[in-house]
């Protein structure tokens, strides 16, 4: 009884120390529960959880397959080993794994959702939109909307307001169907999107209303409500994203007054290195510092920081010899994001909401992609994406090392003696 409680106040002191990201003291608690409780399975896999957020694979792995073999019925044991497997490109095995989650119970929901991404991200988009439909079973999302959510009804005659995704990201990429409700028949078409999104929203073709999180937005008067991640699904997206670029422009008057503050000769590149620090693969797609982008200095262009929020300052002090213009400070939204973007030839981006306003504005972008965890949209070894046609993509070869990726960006961008595009 005693080595019970042990292991029970040591199991819930891991189990704290790992939401608090403090995960070295979180293996020690698990590691003497354990050690008190040897055969019970979920402190095994809650273990390999920790053990795969410090990216010590292999000891994760065999502290997964632990777990199973103590409870070898446990979905959720199974669809941890599929995460596992994911994260390290044996995407087969997770898919396996996935699939024995979802043999011994067809409604676990994150098995399904796990599967979804695995599927989206080779491009088997006609299985994977239907599983990602699990992600809001778990995922907590909050609206106050009177009439029912959206599952492909008739939409002729009818208003239907699309809401918010977390990220800016996600809002600019999905944003795209909002203009496919008014080709169905839809008569008001809403877009509820982040703040700094909501000028720039205001292009979207097809929508009636624009409005940020918090504004009045009227809680009835909208026979359907949706979220924009449901849209490729709803509208029959089996086959990829089927949209015409570009779905979002910059004001005439602030690409004019842009045009008057950056150079008029040579070539003209946007950056971006950091995104969300709040993004649970930051650490992975950011780049560490401006530093990093060093060797762009070597080239002769003419640099634009397109940075905000985290790594802005830096832009204050660029790497010797780089000329960059610190725009960042001047930004107040993403309307004006566009507008600079609109007088570059280039964007050079880590994956970010920049990167994606720069695809859906058909502005040539090369995207700097991490190894290790890589987002399902991008999916595996492409140099291109059929989401952004004029996006190029430069991928690690081993995870964090950014070295390699940025010289070939300069070995390609030295190639481009003339301006791509002028807008």
């Amino acid at each position: 009884m005693l080595e019970s409680t042990y292991g029970a106040e040591r199991a819930n002191l891991g189990y704290l120390k790992e939401q608090q990201g403090a995960y070295a003291e979180a293996e020690f608690h698990y590691r003497l529960a354990i050690a008190s409780m040897p055969d019970h399975p979920q402190l095994h896999q809650n273990l390999g959880v920790v053990l795969l957020k410090m990216k010590r694979f292999g000891e994760s792995e065999a502290a997964t397959r632990a777990a199973l073999e103590l409870a070898p019925e446990s979905p959720s044991a199974w669809s941890q080993l599929g995460v596992l497997l994911a994260c390290v490109k044996r995407e087969q095995e997770a898919e396996q794994c996935y699939r024995h989650a979802l043999a011994l119970d067809p409604e676990h929901a994150r098995a399904r959702f796990n599967l979804a991404y695995v599927l989206l991200r080779q491009g088997r988009f006609a299985e994977g939109w239907p599983l990602l439909e699990a992600r809001w079973e778990f995922d907590a999302f909050v609206h106050t909307f009177t009439c029912p959510r959206w599952n492909g009804e008739p939409l002729h005659g009818k208003s239907i307001v699309v809401t918010l995704e977390a990220g800016q990201g996600d809002m600019i990429h999905f944003c795209r169907y909002a203009a496919q409700l008014k080709k169905r028949g839809a008569l008001r078409v809403a877009v509820i999107c982040h703040a700094a999104l909501k000028r720039l929203f205001a292009t979207l073709e097809g929508v009636d209303a624009v409005y940020a999180p918090d504004e009045a937005i009227p809680a009835d008067g909208w026979d359907y409500w949706t979220h924009p991640m449901r849209l490729p699904l709803l509208l029959g997206g089996g086959a990829g994203p089927a949209t015409s670029i570009p779905y979002l422009a910059a004001e005439l008057d602030l690409v004019r007054h842009w045009a008057g503050r950056l150079p008029s000769q040579g070539l003209r590149v946007g950056l971006a290195w950091k995104g969300n620090p709040h993004f649970e693969n930051d650490a992975d797609r950011s780049l560490p510092s401006l530093q990093t982008l060093a060797p762009l200095a070597t080239v002769p262009a003419h640099f634009v920081s397109l940075q905000k929020g985290p790594g802005e300052d830096e832009a204050m002090a660029p790497p010797g010899g780089m000329q960059l213009y610190a725009a960042g400070p001047q930004l107040g939204d993403f309307a004006d994001t566009a507008a600079v973007i609109a007088n570059l030839d280039l964007v050079i981006s880590v994956d970010t909401a920049v990167a994606h306003l720069a695809g859906t504005m058909g502005k040539p972008c090369w995207l700097l992609l991490p190894d290790y965890r890589c987002d399902w949209r991008w999916m595996s070894e492409r140099v291109d994406t059929p989401w952004y046609p004029s996006m190029r993509l430069f991928r690690q070869s081993s995870a964090g090392d950014w070295r390699p990726v940025i010289d070939a960006v300069a070995r390609e961008l030295a190639l481009l003696h003339r301006p791509i595009e002028r807008c």
